[in-house]
């Protein structure tokens, strides 16, 4: 009769659990989609002139930040998936230096006018990139080592798209190089500010886990992949 008790406690316990997991799932998954507003996916901000070095490196660090967040909820929901696969930082590490230097590259090669990506395209490769890494995410247990080159090839165009909205703004002549830079920098800082509040938010606490993947990396997955495949046939044939 005890043990009868107390099989039934540790199941209640553990039911208790699982619902208290689903209830923290769905409610990350209610707040995608409660910010899934398309006019957020990028920034348009007029153009700035006549500042001195000092005031322009300011300025587009704070761009470059608000770029990513609030604002750039593509660039957001990208990051996220990288993370979920494997929330070790090791893993995740990899993937934002592969994705950094990539669009960094992009980024420079576009601004000077070395390349010249047309928007019509880089925009809907930025959110079938956002859908490939989700369906990965869904479809694949493990980490793979190619997932590294395939970030750095998608963070290639994620630097095309990056110009595309730095384009809009405008570069001071008297700062351009370092008006660049700096704006880069706070597109790395938002980027890695979505990778702290993912690993204090999900990582530090079920990261290890047995259910951290059946209870967020599928479904959170699944509803980025759905996000991401509305933006792809909303840019291909709505813009």
């Amino acid at each position: 009769m005890g043990m009868t008790k107390i099989i039934f406690s540790g199941g209640q316990t553990n039911k208790n659990n699982w619902t208290i997991v689903r209830l923290r799932a769905g409610g990350i998954v209610v707040l995608l989609f409660l910010f899934c507003q398309p006019l957020l996916a990028h920034v348009v901000t007029s153009e700035f002139e006549n500042m001195s070095r000092t005031s322009a490196a300011l300025l587009y660090l704070k761009l470059g930040y608000q770029h990513i967040l609030p604002l750039g909820l593509d660039h957001i929901l990208f990051v996220l998936s990288l993370y979920l696969l494997s929330p070790k930082l090791k893993s995740i590490i990899w993937q934002s230096t592969a994705f950094t230097i990539a669009h960094s590259v992009s980024l420079a090669l576009a601004m000077y006018h070395v390349i010249t990506p047309p928007v019509q395209l880089v925009e809907p490769l930025i959110a079938l990139s956002i859908m490939y890494v989700a369906f990965e995410n869904i479809f694949s247990p493990r980490l793979k080592a190619s997932r590294v080159g395939i970030v750095f090839l998608f963070g290639l165009v994620h630097g095309m798209g990056f110009a595309g909205s730095l384009s809009q703004m405008g570069l001071p002549q008297n700062a351009y190089l370092l008006s660049l830079v700096m704006f880069n920098v706070g597109v790395e800082l938002g980027q890695l500010t979505v990778i702290l509040i993912a690993f204090f938010v999900l990582g530090k606490w079920f990261g290890t886990k047995s259910f951290y993947r059946a209870a967020f990396v599928v479904p959170l997955s699944l509803v980025i992949f759905v996000i991401a495949g509305y933006w792809t046939v909303e840019r291909m044939f709505w813009n």
